[in-house]
């Protein structure tokens, strides 16, 4: 008897309770996941501890702990720097996505997503390596943002 294809888990941080139902019912559809949410930072960061999930979906505009925030304690803890991170936001200036992505996040999507986008997101960052993501990060420090707009 063959074991059954591992669910992923993708907890899904947002303060916007339509988007986090859309999630939740709309990602199990397109592929293996299993969705769990967050209202905001705090209450992600302590999940993300708890359940160790195979990924996570992030705003950046939250109360309490913002989605930069959020993703910088995560890459600066042993236990959850593994897991990886994916930016969801309305944010879409090109040094807001350096900033989440000089935070740590794998991957910084921009709202409205098409849900197939969302979830081939997910599929490419499950499968990221620490190596890949140290590599993807050193890019980032060795040709740093230039703000043309100074």
């Amino acid at each position: 008897m063959e074991a059954a294809p591992k669910r992923h888990t993708i907890l899904v941080v947002d303060d916007n309770p339509d988007l986090r139902k859309l999630m939740s019912l709309g990602l199990p559809d397109l592929g293996d996941f299993e969705v769990i949410t967050a209202e905001d930072g705090i209450e992600g960061l302590t999940q993300c501890a708890e359940l160790q999930p195979s990924c996570m979906v992030i705003d950046v505009m939250m109360p309490g702990l913002d989605g930069y925030q959020l993703v910088r304690a995560i890459r600066g803890d042993p236990q959850t720097a593994h897991i990886p991170l994916i930016i969801l936001t309305a944010k879409v200036q090109e040094k807001d996505q350096y900033i989440g992505l000089a935070s740590g996040a794998d991957q910084y999507l921009c709202k409205p997503v098409l849900p197939s986008e969302l979830s081939r997101a997910i599929a490419k960052a499950i499968t990221i390596g620490e190596a890949e993501r140290n590599r993807k990060q050193l890019a980032l420090v060795e040709e740093p943002f230039e703000d043309n707009q100074r």
